[in-house]
């Protein structure tokens, strides 16, 4: 009890003196932080405030990938078939996941980087990437199914890094998975060069050497060592923006030997619009055409377009006559009489 404080300093009882000294210490070197902008609360906002900056994303005029677009490369996530499947996985994001320490220390992002896939699917410094040549192609000039190209971070406080992959070995794996590891390094080389493939597997030779059509799903593959971009959905990792899955390159096929869901990705541009919208938010079109068909999980009735008073056209089947009509019909042809006149 003799080392516990029962006053406060006002009160002049024991070491008063001290423990004024002591808050005032206190006081000053919270004000010095607060002015230098290291209290911890400035450097979460700042983080925050870096790394969700909004980017704004390159416009396809001719709708096809080019060489020094900034896009997002997003992964459309994967549907629930069945009420008891619970393996429904909303759309995510490849981002690049600094860590905080690193953050708060740090004027921009430093190499090596892991990245992960985030539920946010805003286009931010996260989730930028650049289109970038590694065979001297021009910036302006269409990315090409099977063409060597490399994925870079934005400059400034991105840091312009490239994705990049290498075998997996004992001591070089991700953390979770067990997986090939994916991460941002600062240097080109043959393990950031990536490729896409075609999404439909017997369509993939045609498509070789032809435009990247983009916002379509694509498979996008490591040229080194042939493995897809994946998404590890059974694993998940603890950043400062929440839960996020880890990201690696794998292979990932089901029983026909078909990619599964988690290597499609999309690489979405943005709209010539200035709602900040891109177009993976744009619509898409009714694929029921002029059909009507209840909404779902409501009541009502969708009419592409049409009048809603308006009835759906009557559309009836041309009637063909029965056997006894067709002989009817031979036999007073055969015999020269005239026909009865047909109905409409």
């Amino acid at each position: 009890m003799a080392n516990v404080r029962t006053y406060s300093p006002s009160v002049r009882v024991g070491n008063w003196n001290e423990d004024l000294c002591l808050e005032e210490d206190t006081l000053k070197d919270f004000l010095d932080k607060r002015d230098q902008g290291e209290l911890l609360v400035q450097k979460t906002h700042n983080l925050l405030q870096n790394t969700l900056k909004k980017v704004d994303l390159s416009v396809s005029t001719d709708g096809l990938l080019h060489f020094g677009d900034t896009v997002m490369i997003v992964n459309p996530g994967a549907e629930r078939n069945d009420v008891r499947d619970i393996r429904q996985r909303d759309p995510t994001a490849l981002c690049l996941n600094i860590s905080e320490y690193k953050a708060h220390l740090a004027a921009q992002v430093e190499a090596p980087c892991p990245v992960s896939a985030s539920r946010i699917v805003k286009p931010c410094i996260r989730n930028a990437f650049v289109i970038t040549s590694v065979d001297g192609t021009p910036n302006g000039q269409p990315l090409r199914y099977g063409q060597d190209f490399a994925l870079s971070t934005t400059e400034g406080y991105a840091g312009n890094l490239k994705l990049h992959s290498d075998r997996v070995s004992f001591l070089k794996c991700a953390k979770k998975s067990r997986q090939q590891e994916v991460s941002l390094v600062s240097e080109l080389s043959h393990f950031t060069k990536w490729k896409i493939i075609a999404f439909e597997p017997q369509l993939r030779m045609e498509y070789e050497g032809l435009p990247v059509q983009a916002n379509v799903k694509l498979l996008i593959t490591h040229s080194k060592t042939h493995q897809h971009l994946n998404i590890a959905q059974d694993y998940v990792a603890r950043t400062p923006f929440g839960y996020e899955f880890e990201v690696t390159a794998h292979m990932d096929l089901d029983s026909h030997r078909a990619e599964k869901e988690t290597n499609h990705w999309v690489i979405i541009t943005g709209t010539p619009t200035d709602d900040g919208r891109t177009m993976f938010d744009k619509p898409r079109p009714d694929p029921a055409g002029l059909t009507d068909r209840p909404t779902e999980g409501t009541g009502e009735v969708r009419n592409a377009g049409l009048d809603p008073t308006q009835t759906k056209p009557d559309i009836t089947k041309e009637e063909r006559p029965t056997m006894e009509e067709m002989l009817t019909l031979i036999e007073q042809t055969a015999k020269g009489e005239e026909l009865p006149p047909q109905t409409q």
